[in-house]
């Protein structure tokens, strides 16, 4: 069965970007390129015009920046997918997008391979970051005992399957459990770390070397 095209919406306040990334999308029969937005409000109104699967989201633009126009469009729209992309590589960048509800981090630096793939991955509901984000919140924080967040034996399998970037069909069947307790499992996690998201839970856990 032929797998159904990703609609993917750009925003960036760089016309060069925006024309190379809708260029690169053009290219590839799996991706159906929606439209271009040059600053964070126009992503919001083109994701309310066209619903689009997954935005390539610049996180510095002007008049409503990346973050807040991520913030935004997944309390509107929670089936849309955002992976960040930016120049710059701050930690606390990382951390807001992935509050904001972002499920990738990607330098604009990446290869157009790279992209693809973490284009495909964000979509099948995986956590996607950079080998340069993920160094930088590794670095953020002190290692911090496992226990200290009171995690039974099976929600860190869970946890450790979310780091290792599988939705929570993969983990049910890893685990040979029903989705069902999987999500229930991720909820507990969420609520034991504090966190909201699961991209936000996975960078809490990468922080703080919560691996088994």
């Amino acid at each position: 069965m032929t797998q159904r095209q990703i609609r993917v919406l750009v925003a960036d306040d760089h016309a060069m970007v925006r024309t190379g990334l809708a260029t690169m999308l053009k290219v590839y029969d799996e991706f159906v390129f929606v439209g271009a937005a040059a600053n964070g409000q126009a992503a919001i109104d083109l994701c309310d015009e066209w619903l689009p699967d997954l935005v390539l989201m610049d996180m510095d633009m002007p008049l409503v920046d990346g973050i807040t126009a991520t913030r935004m469009i997944r309390q509107r729209h929670p089936t849309i997918k955002v992976l960040a992309l930016t120049g710059l590589l701050q930690d606390s960048m990382i951390r807001k997008s992935l509050q904001a509800g972002a499920t990738g981090f990607l330098l604009k630096s990446v290869t157009t391979e790279e992209l693809v793939s973490a284009i495909h991955g964000v979509f099948a509901d995986q956590i996607i970051l950079s080998p340069q984000a993920a160094l930088a919140l590794l670095q953020v924080s002190p290692s911090t005992s496992r226990d200290a967040w009171g995690l039974t034996e099976r929600e860190q399998e869970v946890l450790d399957l979310m780091i290792d970037g599988l939705s929570n069909n993969s983990i049910a069947e890893r685990l040979q459990v029903s989705a069902a307790t999987v999500k229930s499992h991720v909820s507990n996690v969420l609520a034991k770390l504090n966190v909201t998201t699961r991209a936000e839970a996975v960078a809490f856990a990468m922080q703080r070397d919560m691996f088994s």
